[in-house]
């Protein structure tokens, strides 16, 4: 097997122009890293910004400066100094660091320069995480947040067009699925009828 350094510098960028649908690519990272993305999500392929036992959906889009985190320095220690909770550097016995998983659902945005911290377990589908934004708890789907620390800046749509993407599971669609549909739609980026949820599924 490919060290992963090797695999970093070199697989990874050669492979970056097809992360949108690359099987080889999420597998790896699935087997590496224990980073779960789904297909059609981009700028995720970073295990440097992206911590272990992420679990991200489909049609996300992370620009390449997002970071999720997944710890913080123990607080309740007599130094927050990493000799007192890594046992790397041999004085403590085992690491002191509780770790938790984050859930990125579907087609949620990552501004430039945004933070998610381990506050926040869950980022709900079709989010807005904006620019220099700073995450300390979950996010409800369809929100847009920005700020430090991130505020609910309004929802994207209202609670009817929710309900219709909702009950349409649109992003369980294919690629090729969601060019006929929107081939067929009045307008470009409509909301998908429910209708599609069954085929999705």
């Amino acid at each position: 097997m490919i060290p992963d350094r090797i695999f970093d510098k070199l697989v990874v960028p050669r492979l970056r122009a097809r992360q949108f649908e690359s099987p080889y690519l999420r597998e790896q990272f699935a087997r590496r890293y224990g980073i779960e993305i789904g297909l059609y999500s981009y700028g995720c392929f970073d295990r440097w910004r992206i911590p272990r036992g992420t679990r991200i959906g489909r049609y996300c889009s992370f620009s390449g400066t997002a970071r999720i985190l997944n710890a913080n320095h123990p607080i309740d220690a007599i130094s927050t100094h990493p000799f007192l909770y890594d046992p790397a550097y041999g004085i403590v016995g085992r690491s002191q660091v509780k770790t938790v998983r984050t859930e990125v659902e579907d087609d949620v945005w990552f501004g430039h320069n945004s933070v998610v911290l381990p506050g926040a377990q869950r980022i709900g589908r079709g989010s807005i995480i904006g620019a220099g934004a700073v995450v300390t708890g979950d996010v409800p789907r369809y929100a847009i947040m920005a700020g430090v620390p991130a505020r609910l800046v309004r929802y994207r749509f209202d609670a009817a067009a929710i309900d219709r993407l909702e009950a349409s599971a649109w992003w369980r669609l294919s690629r090729s699925e969601l060019k006929a549909h929107l081939g067929a739609a009045d307008a470009p980026g409509a909301v998908p009828a429910p209708a599609l949820a069954a085929k999705a599924s």
